[in-house]
């Protein structure tokens, strides 16, 4: 049961129209702490460039780029609106990532009159690995929304701080069972927001 993609930014666009399992798969307290701005976790500022493979195929790159700040949105070239507020951080329609950063958390998000997703803090505070390399500070959240009487569509989005988006796990799940549907890893970015370095464009192939 494959959507079309909608991802933070475009990914939470690519992410909130798919709706996993990820880096993090149960909820789950940890004794580090998470920096304290939920900003650090998406860096928004225009040029910032996050590119992704898909399905673990790396001759389709996803390539996510903020081009133009507007109306307290940043805007990026997929059709993504994001701003971190005072709550979170958010696209037009609804809140990705919630502060107090604390497993267990969670909050839901009346998108439509007849849609309503529920997100949870996942794990905070652990490493994560990705292609574009091992963060050790992330934050994992899981997005939930029921698509009928017996099938819900389940986003995981994996957040390192300092860069931004580093995974997200789409799945959907009937009776208790999950079948994987999508899946993004981060292979390079370019974030200047945050000081985090860049890292090199992949190899061609």
């Amino acid at each position: 049961m494959r959507q079309s993609l909608s991802t933070v930014g475009g990914i939470a666009l690519l992410v909130t129209t798919l709706v996993g399992s990820g880096c993090a798969k149960r909820v789950e307290s940890d004794a580090r702490p998470a920096p304290e701005s939920i900003a650090e976790y998406y860096p928004l500022a225009v040029g910032n460039q996050w590119t992704y493979r898909l399905d673990k195929r790396d001759d389709k790159p996803v390539t996510v780029e903020i081009v133009k700040e507007q109306d307290g949105y940043f805007l990026d070239n997929q059709g993504g609106q994001l701003m971190v507020d005072a709550f979170g951080l958010r696209d037009p329609k609804r809140y990705l990532l919630r502060g107090p950063l604390e497993a267990g958390r969670g909050w839901n998000n009346v998108v439509s009159v007849s849609s309503t997703e529920r997100y949870q803090l996942v794990q905070v505070g652990f490493a994560c690995q990705v292609p574009a390399g091992s963060f050790p500070n992330c934050v994992s959240v899981e997005g939930r929304n029921r698509v009928d009487a017996k099938t819900t569509l389940v986003n995981t989005m994996t957040f390192a701080a300092g860069v931004g988006l580093v995974r997200v796990d789409v799945a959907t799940e009937q009776e208790g069972k999950r079948v994987p549907q999508t899946e993004l890893e981060l292979v390079s970015f370019k974030v200047g927001a945050a000081g985090a370095a860049a890292t090199p464009p992949p190899a061609a192939n």
